[in-house]
């Protein structure tokens, strides 16, 4: 029977230690000595280590599977086994097989129990996980965000879960103009502040292959030295060595590249090709729900704004009304960031910016400047009546409305004239900071809408025109302002010629802002027209009527002292209190104020009005339905 190949193996081990041990007996060299002593100590020390782990294969074992039946002697095959799991080593010692959960887990019919299974949570849960899912989940899209700003927000979103899932260092997003063949940067996720939004020309880098081609792009090793030539949209060199980019389709053509990259090499592959097709899809789509969703709010912003104008009784009594309405139906048409009203003002003879609305903190012109109809913008709209839409007015100096304006914006410009009947009345002018703003739909929608601004302005000046060819207010049956400061200067000289006393009260109509309340419509022009009856009732020969503004009259008394001109106009005071108005089938009554003031020795008509106005305001201030006189 011969030795187990083990046995022979560890007796082998074990013949190192006597040799080993003689080595110093047989030299006097210290060095020698105390390299084997050494060696002595940690051979023997290994030995015990490796015994006590009990870990892996002994020392001196091969480290193999192929321990098979036939390299064990029969004699070891047969030896008695201590326990049930307690084995005999060879060298006398037992251990045992320690099994880390002896009961067999099994489910029968007395442990069965129907209902849902709930698993055990192996994963860290923190605290805020709720919190931090919903401030996530719900974040609000920022207010009174446009169109582009809301894209923005979603594309931003998209980006972010691209680069989280496949670890990118930066996720891009680019639109391109087909027209111009340039690429602009449109938002951007990176760990890197290097990036900022560019526009690029089409070369022969990977951005413009990915357009040229139509086809997507795979980088897996770019060398340093290559890195900016190739990425083209950091400011420096970022070490990457990754990059994967997917054109986006939006009806039948190329609109845009979705781009990854990373510092690692080979970061990507043509799966991630793949994902990136289906997130493209998922942009394209949305592009498409929001063009349709802007395009419906935009049509029905404008109709709004137009039918704005259209419904209702549009009465301007002057200028500002008229402009304000212009200015406020417009704010909704097209998107601006300055806007200016020029119109033709008959008195002047002149073409001028009539109202100015200025959006941003940049110097723009100023209200009431002449246009200059010979080599400016505007000009060249009013007299050619045609639109005028400038792209881009940094690419030279564009003077807008006259040679000496002080313009610092560069942007999009747009002029629409105001033309009716052949008649030139003016032009609504737009500037926006953002270039390339405004398309050939929105100069042909704003052409066919001046069409309505123009009428309104051709209907306002037409009867201003009939009203300054009358003596007297329309409504009232008074003289106009024009007439009556005409007749009044008239009367004044003839009175300080013969040295004749005079007096002239100012007559105003109070506010009624509680009992307009009681009425669906307007009250005013019935109250209007029953003041300005009483007052016509009690005039007479030596006594002219005019009406200033819409709720100020005046009445001059030609050889009648002040005194006797009080006590006038508190009787009509008196009168019109008590004298009930029938409104929508209810009776109200209402008050007036009263100035008074003496025209004795005074020729300026200035003068007298401005007298009777501060008897008048005292009156007012007083609570109103009062007279108060000034010498």
């Amino acid at each position: 029977m011969g030795i187990p190949v083990k046995l022979r193996k560890r007796i082998l081990i074990f013949l190192f230690i006597p040799i080993i041990s003689i080595i110093p007996y047989l030299t006097e060299d210290i060095y020698i000595r105390l390299a084997s002593t050494i060696l002595l100590l940690l051979y023997v020390g290994f030995i015990i280590f490796l015994r006590d782990s009990g870990q892996g294969p002994q020392f001196g074992e091969e480290p193999s599977d192929k321990d098979t039946d036939d390299e064990i002697e029969p004699d070891v095959q047969d030896k008695p086994v201590n326990s049930k799991n307690s084995f005999e080593t060879d060298f006398g010692e037992d251990f045992k097989i320690i099994s880390a959960n002896k009961k067999l887990e099994v489910i029968t019919a007395d442990t069965y129990v129907p209902g849902k299974v709930t698993q055990q949570q192996n994963f860290f849960k923190p605290r805020d996980l709720k919190e931090t899912f919903d401030r996530i989940a719900t974040e609000v899209v920022p207010e009174e965000a446009g169109q582009d700003e809301q894209f923005g927000f979603v594309l931003e979103k998209i980006l972010s879960v691209a680069k989280e899932a496949f670890m990118a260092h930066t996720a891009v997003f680019f639109w391109f103009n087909g027209k111009k063949e340039k690429l602009t940067l449109e938002k951007f996720i990176s760990s890197s502040q290097d990036i900022t939004k560019q526009k690029f020309d089409l070369e022969n880098d990977i951005l413009s292959k990915i357009i040229q081609n139509e086809e997507p792009e795979l980088l897996t090793d770019i060398t340093p030295n290559a890195e900016t030539d190739v990425i083209r949209y950091y400011s420096l060199p970022q070490g990457i060595k990754s990059f994967v980019g997917v054109p986006l389709f939006f009806g039948k053509h190329i609109s845009g590249i979705l781009a990854l990259d990373s510092k690692m090499a080979d970061a990507f592959g043509i799966e991630t090709i793949y994902s990136l097709g289906r997130i493209v899809r998922v942009i394209s789509i949305i592009i498409g729900l929001f063009d349709e969703k802007f395009e419906d709010s935009k049509a029905e912003q404008r109709l709004k704004a137009l039918l704005g104008i259209l419904v209702g009784d549009k009465k301007f009594d002057n200028q500002t009304e008229l402009f304000n309405t212009i200015e406020n139906s417009v704010k909704t048409l097209i998107p601006w960031d300055a806007f200016t009203l020029v119109y033709f003002d008959a008195s002047e003879k002149k073409f001028l910016s009539k109202r100015i609305v200025n959006k941003t903190s940049l110097k723009y012109i100023g209200e009431n400047l002449q246009v200059e109809l010979d080599g400016t913008l505007v000009g060249k709209t009013i007299l050619t009546g045609t639109p005028v839409k400038i792209d881009d007015t940094s690419l030279r100096e564009f003077k807008r409305y006259s040679p000496l304006e002080d313009v610092s914006f560069d942007g999009s410009f747009l002029a629409i004239p105001l033309v009716y009947d052949d008649q030139y009345y003016g032009a609504l002018c737009f500037e926006s900071l953002k270039k390339n703003l405004y398309h050939n739909s929105d100069v042909r929608f704003m052409k066919n809408a001046s069409k309505i601004f123009s009428h309104i302005v051709f209907s306002y000046s037409s009867q201003n025109i009939l009203k300054g060819l009358l003596s007297i207010d329309v409504e009232t049956r008074a003289l106009n302002y024009d007439n009556f400061m005409d007749r009044l200067a008239s009367d004044l000289s003839k009175a300080n010629s013969i040295n004749i006393q005079g007096a002239i009260t100012l007559i105003k109509i109070d506010d009624f802002i509680e009992q307009e309340t009681l009425f669906e419509n307007d009250p005013f022009p019935k109250v209007l027209k029953s003041v300005a009856d009483v007052i016509s009732e009690e005039m007479s020969d030596t006594t002219i009527f005019g009406r200033l503004d819409n709720k100020l009259f005046c009445v001059y008394f030609f050889n009648v002292s002040a005194k006797d001109v009080y006590l006038w106009a508190e009787k009509l005071r008196v009168k019109i209190a008590r004298k009930p108005i029938s409104v929508a089938l209810k009776q109200t009554t209402f008050t007036i104020s009263a100035g008074v003031a003496s025209t004795d020795g005074k020729t300026d008509v200035e003068e007298v009005i401005r007298n009777a106005e501060l008897a008048l305001d005292k009156a007012i201030s007083n609570g109103g339905n009062q007279v108060k006189s000034i010498n």
